[in-house]
């Protein structure tokens, strides 16, 4: 039930018993204030800088009709209209244009707040400031100072120095209510200790606030106002999707070998399939989206060689052409590239080369991106799934073929994937799919599954494997669930490179994921691979073990499929942040809690079990929950629990029996 109540200038909107939202004439719900606003780019990393130049305080409160009103002040109004949806209450807004608007929410003590999109330093949020930007995760300066400093030097980044490249204005706090902000333009949301407030470029089209006994509540409810298509083809359940570059030959030996060494291979993903890129960062990929005939001669046949051992093919996909690649020309020919004011290619910037971005707003473009290179050059080859990469570069000053590019950034990574997925179904290819790393709101209708982006080779918790659980919590809290990460990280220069020790501990932490795929890195011949003799053995087994849970896996991705998260923190379902006690331990659906190893030469690990009688996985030992223990962690055995009531206790029983 929603109560407005208009009393002596202040306005009060409850819900149920929950006030929330407590506007009075020294601190108005709304403020507009004028920016100044300069964008610097420099690889996909923004810089801004914001002057403050004027601020008006909407601090009246009008009546104007039931459950409409405006808020003025100045000579300036902002006009509001509540309604009561599913599970809460949304306000509409009739804003000028020409500012930025800022709202301001009550907060309330030791709260905390989850979400924001994707966050690779912290699950709770309260304290911090969020950026409602999508932009480049990685910046260049922290990558040279871990390779070139010593490890002692080095400093770990905080909250507010680590960018996103799927941000949302979109909130879950643990009293159970839901905070979403319909809106595409840039802002910033902070979570103080007296108030939340939330800034945007121009005004919000809604505020959304919902309310929820629990996250799965929240998360049905949200699935019902932004529909969740995410999904796993029934294939990549049965193994893992092996990180392979070097041409035909290269990948055919290396696939049937670990195939013949016992391994559960469901799929080989090929970045370099359309050719390679030596740059001074290591191997890159030629961004001109055809198959490279020296690399890859007869790749259709070769592609037909892995289907027959059940084995699929993935390549690679962005929305750039390298300059002067034979696409590069033709789409420069035809208009398909974003340009200057002058209309000559905007090019953007990547490591040492320059590329041109395909204009998602062009018609031209769009089908081209659908009929020649997906439908064409991939689809018809038999390629069954890729990375569709990018998406976060779009310039703010550029010129479209429609539309505004300030308006149009944070929406530019939805664009992509929904040009792929259209892609996929116009073709009707029902087990295809592909992997997005950049969103914002809506990407979970259109991208079939995310991955946490390009993570460092290393165990540091701002930007190595441990970054990649309060990542993909957060997503998850946004309704985006379905999500992976690339086993043994991406980024290596220098000293920082991964060994035998990292690869197996990230592969044992993705064995219990939705999908188990590796990465041979930026510099693949200076870092550990799924088949270096040290590691070949755990491959063949956590691939087997991760095939042999398939009916449990495939069930906690129909829960992603709807919504609903199936990599949780720990405190899930206490629902109070202050119930956890790990946030690098992550419940795997209902019924397996996980405890990766993210300490160097660590032989334990300890743990907080959460409440319920478990069974430790390799063991078969019983622990009682509640309370906080030091397992031993061997690696390939990371601590795995599941619990002793669980409808899928004899699966868990048989998988760890088949692979000892």
């Amino acid at each position: 039930m929603i109560e407005s109540c208009i009393n002596a200038g202040s306005w009060l909107l409850r819900m149920g018993e929950e006030t929330i939202l407590r506007h009075d004439p020294e601190q108005p719900f709304v403020t507009m204030i004028r920016l100044e606003k300069r964008y610097s780019t420099n690889r996909g990393t923004v810089k801004t800088t914001v002057t403050e130049t004027e601020r008006v305080l909407l601090s009246d409160v009008i009546p104007v009709e039931e459950n409409t009103l405006r808020l003025e002040g100045g000579g300036h109004s902002l006009g509001i209209h509540f309604t009561a949806c599913p599970g809460g209450i949304e306000l509409c807004f009739r804003g000028e244009e020409g500012w930025t608007y800022e709202f301001r929410l009550p907060a309330y003590p030791k709260e905390a707040v989850f979400g924001g999109g994707e966050q690779y330093r912290k699950v709770n949020l309260r304290g911090e400031t969020v950026v409602n930007f999508v932009s480049e995760h990685i910046k260049a300066v922290t990558i040279l100072e871990k390779a070139l400093l010593p490890a002692f030097r080095y400093r770990e980044k905080s909250h507010n120095e680590i960018g996103s490249y799927a941000p949302m204005p979109l909130f879950v706090t643990d009293r159970g209510q839901l905070i979403l902000f319909e809106t595409d333009r840039d802002g910033a949301s902070r979570f103080g200790e007296d108030a939340y407030t939330f800034r945007f470029d121009s005004c919000p089209e809604k505020l959304v606030l919902l309310q929820g006994e629990s996250y799965e509540d929240l998360a049905g409810k949200l699935a019902q106002r932004i529909p969740n298509r995410q999904y796993i083809p029934d294939w990549c359940h049965d193994g893992m999707i092996l990180g392979i570059q070097g041409g035909t030959e290269t990948v055919l030996e290396k696939t049937f070998a670990m195939l013949d060494a016992g391994a559960k291979v469901c799929g080989v993903w090929c970045q370099d399939w359309c050719g390679e890129n030596r740059t001074v960062m290591g191997k890159q990929v030629w961004w001109n989206w055809e198959a490279d005939e020296a690399l890859y001669p007869n790749l259709k046949e070769a592609i037909a060689k892995l289907n027959a051992r059940g084995v699929r093919f993935l390549a690679y996909i962005n929305p750039y052409l390298v300059k002067e690649s034979r696409l590069y020309q033709l789409c420069a020919e035809n208009g398909y590239l974003i340009t200057h004011e002058d209309g000559s290619i905007y090019h953007i910037r990547s490591t040492t080369f320059d590329a041109g971005m395909l204009d998602l707003t062009n018609p031209g473009a769009v089908r081209f991106i659908k009929e020649k290179l997906i439908r064409k050059n991939m689809l018809d080859l038999g390629i069954s799934g890729w990375m569709a990469d990018f998406g976060e570069y779009l310039p703010v000053d550029c010129v479209l073929h429609e539309g505004d590019p300030a308006s149009l950034h944070n929406r530019w990574p939805v664009l992509w994937a929904k040009i792929n997925r259209e892609a996929i179904e116009e073709y009707g290819a029902d087990d295809a799919m592909f992997f997005s790393r950049s969103g914002y709101l809506g990407i979970q209708t259109y991208a079939p599954i995310m991955w946490n982006g390009d993570q460092h080779t290393d165990l540091s918790k701002d930007y190595g494997m441990p970054c990649v659980m309060p990542a993909s919590f957060s997503l998850a809290f946004c309704g985006a669930p379905m999500i992976h990460s690339d086993i043994g990280g991406f980024f290596t220069f220098g000293k920082m490179k991964r060994d035998d020790e990292l690869f197996i501990r990230w592969m044992e932490m993705n064995t219990f994921s939705l999908l188990m795929r590796s990465h041979e890195s930026l510099r693949p011949w200076a870092n550990s691979q799924f088949d270096a003799p040290g590691v070949k053995a755990h491959t063949v087994r956590l691939t087997k073990l991760h095939a042999a849970l398939k009916p449990y896996i495939r069930h906690c991705a129909e829960l992603a499929s709807r919504g609903i998260s199936a990599m949780r923190p720990d405190f899930w379902e206490k629902m109070r942040f202050a119930e956890g006690y790990d946030p690098y331990a992550y419940f795997l659906g209902e019924d397996l809690f996980v405890c990766p190893v993210i300490r160097r030469k660590a032989v334990n690990r300890k743990l907080f079990l959460p409440e319920g009688k478990w069974i430790h996985l390799w063991s078969g030992k019983e622990y009682r929950g509640g309370l906080i223990y030091e397992v031993k962690a061997p690696l390939g055995e990371i601590p795995v629990f599941y619990r002793k009531d669980s409808a899928y206790a004899e699966l868990f029983r048989e998988a760890v029996q088949a692979v000892k």
